[in-house]
């Protein structure tokens, strides 16, 4: 067997996925869409039309970059956030974004390689990027995304990465977003130091313009693609549309182009050419795709409001969580001593799940955080799952308290 998938472990989110299936259980854990905004009707409907109109195409195998029409409605989409024209051959259909960074790593990646990832990071890109045989080298995020004045840094004392990782919008699991200047900053030092910036930008649809934060439209977060040539975007529609029809797509720079295209077709040829054609003509709709997205957002804001506001509630200064002002997550800190790993296996016993924060990073981690989808559940569902999470803190702190007493007499 190859080392490097024999080391490879599983994620601590899809084993809790399996546990969340259990009658009753309300789970903050995986980042799951909601299903209340899948465009059910909308995908029934153009499905139909195109089994009835087309089905020699849409059921036939494709072309390995992806349809076309869809990489020309994605060319324009990116061309439009980064202000300057994106030729449709530089745009590969993946199956989903995974699949895109799967690529890219291993295309980019020798067994040694270091690529840098966020601290903490997206628990899916560490995976596939170990899988690839890099060395992953943490920096921290902080409140305006990846810091990085650090990684300038560590990079004028002489760290040499082939590439650097990074979810700038609403990340996953922090929430944070990168500000412009960093952006601008992170493409410079790509550009001097000669490595690849992979910018993975699956939430940036999903800014909120609600009472949880101010209007964000994505005009307002221009790609680090923008400002550089060797700049690499990811993108899907697994949170705007539906994760089932496994729909993502890489923006390449003109060198990546080839040899990532010949390692997806060794992989698996294409892409679903169904759920490719589905999705172009529903995006092609461009009245029905802003007012689409405008629904998906008003869901997760009231969803984010309603779980920030219970957890307020219930926890107060216990537990410091960021501002949610778009994407899926809120990412929070006990100031009490809680460790989430120890109140996970309480809170399942009382019907709720979420994901410690430990799990998220590469380096030593910080033991009191975790984080909490409200993406998955409606409001109502959210207030009992703030409940729970209640009621398993107040059992924890009891018994560590009963712990703590018996073995003050026991001395």
């Amino acid at each position: 067997m190859n080392p490097l998938v024999a080391e490879l472990t599983s994620s601590a989110i899809r084993d809790l996925l399996a546990l969340t299936t259990a009658p009753g259980m309300l789970s903050l854990a995986g980042g799951l869409p909601a299903a209340e905004a899948f465009p059910v009707a909308e995908i029934a409907a153009t499905t139909a039309r195109l089994l009835a109109d087309r089905p020699s195409s849409v059921l036939q195998y494709g072309p390995t970059e992806g349809d076309p029409t869809l990489r020309d409605w994605v060319a324009r989409y990116e061309g439009g956030r980064c202000g300057r024209p994106i030729v449709a051959e530089r745009v590969l259909i993946t199956s989903g974004s995974q699949q895109a960074l799967d690529l890219i790593a291993r295309t980019l990646c020798r067994p040694g390689d270091v690529i840098v990832v966020e601290e903490p990071g997206y628990l899916g890109a560490l995976q596939a990027l170990r899988a690839a045989g890099a060395r992953l080298e943490p920096v921290p995020v902080d409140a305006e995304g990846l810091d990085v004045d650090q990684l300038a840094a560590r990079l004028a004392a002489g760290l040499r990465p082939v590439a650097v990782y990074t979810v700038t919008t609403f990340q996953n699991p922090s929430g944070v977003t990168l500000g412009p200047t960093r952006r601008r900053l992170l493409a410079e030092l790509a550009e001097r130091y000669a490595f690849v910036v992979i910018e993975d930008d699956p939430y940036a649809e999903l800014g909120f313009r609600s009472a949880v934060g101010p209007a964000a439209e994505p005009g307002a977060r221009p790609p680090v693609r923008t400002f550089t040539d060797t700049g690499v975007t990811l993108g899907s529609f697994s949170k705007t549309i539906s994760p089932g029809l496994r729909v993502g797509w890489a923006v390449l720079p003109e060198v990546l182009v080839a040899p990532v295209t010949r390692l997806k077709q060794a992989a698996d040829l294409h892409s679903g050419a169904l759920g490719q054609a589905v999705i172009a003509e529903l995006v092609s709709d461009d009245a029905w795709w802003r007012a689409h997205l405008e629904r998906v957002r008003a869901v997760y804001a009231g969803r984010a409001v309603a779980l920030a506001g219970a957890l307020a509630e219930r926890f107060g200064d216990r537990l410091q969580l960021n501002t949610a002002h778009g994407g899926m997550f809120l990412w929070g800190r006990f100031t009490d001593g809680t460790v989430p790993a120890r109140l996970l296996p309480v809170a399942l016993a009382e019907g709720v799940a979420f994901v410690p924060g430990a799990e998220f990073y590469t380096g030593p981690p910080d033991p009191h955080t975790l984080r909490l989808s409200y993406a998955t559940n409606p409001p109502e569902a959210l207030q009992r799952a703030a409940d729970r999470l209640a009621r398993a803190h107040a059992t924890l702190t009891c018994t560590a308290g009963d712990g703590r007493a018996r073995r003050s007499v026991e001395r």
